[in-house]
């Protein structure tokens, strides 16, 4: 398991758009990818918990991943999050 803890920068934060994208960049993987946030975690390939999980901008979220492309993702994830995911 991989993991880096990344700052929510697009402002938004994790809102309908962004959250979009950047389940898609998880789904590109077949790892198991979550996050961890201030009060729980969420499943990175699962647009309701991505929205559930009410990230604004400025928030810190620890990705986690897990699986045969775990550096791949944990990298492209981070890409996403550090790009503004789509903003």
């Amino acid at each position: 398991m991989v993991e880096k803890t990344v700052k929510i920068k697009n402002v938004t934060g994790l809102d309908i758009v962004p959250a979009g994208k950047f389940c898609a960049t998880a789904m590109e993987f077949r790892s198991s990818i979550t996050f961890a946030y201030e009060g729980g975690s969420a499943n990175a390939k699962s647009i309701l918990s991505v929205l559930g999980s009410t990230i604004a901008c400025g928030d810190e979220i620890t990705l986690h991943c897990e699986g045969p492309d775990e550096e791949e993702a944990l990298a492209a994830m981070v890409e996403a999050v550090e790009s503004g995911l789509g903003e």
